[in-house]
């Protein structure tokens, strides 16, 4: 299956709208307290999309830390570094990437929508 090409829509002026269309790569999870989740990167199925636009939605409140090509770990004590975010937006990945989830949360669901992008 082809995925949905990122395409913003524009207004009546010409301006973004941020009107995108319903994907056809959508997942869903339901994170339970430190136990890591996994999920890879699906492929465009088109030569000229090379790149992923993940988008991530939770409920707000929650705390879920997302890695991209690493272990996504839970914050302790003070500042470290680390190679996880706190509930990302969106990101721009390459195809066959491995996100990782976790949370330090009871429950938590995410959910991650693909798009192709240039």
């Amino acid at each position: 299956m082809r995925m949905t090409t990122f395409n913003m829509v524009r207004d009546i002026n010409g301006f973004n709208g941020f009107g995108l269309p319903f994907s056809t790569h959508k997942y869903q999870c339901l994170l339970s307290a430190d136990v890591e989740e996994t999920l890879v990167v699906p492929t465009t199925g088109r030569s000229d999309y090379p790149h992923i636009l993940a988008v991530f939605s939770t409920d707000p409140g929650d705390s879920v830390w997302v890695a991209v090509n690493e272990v996504a770990e839970v914050p302790t004590g003070s500042f470290s570094m680390s190679t996880s975010e706190l509930n990302p937006a969106a990101r721009i990945l390459n195809q066959g990437d491995v996100l990782s989830f976790i949370t330090s949360d009871t429950v938590d669901q995410i959910g991650v929508i693909f798009y192709a992008v240039t």
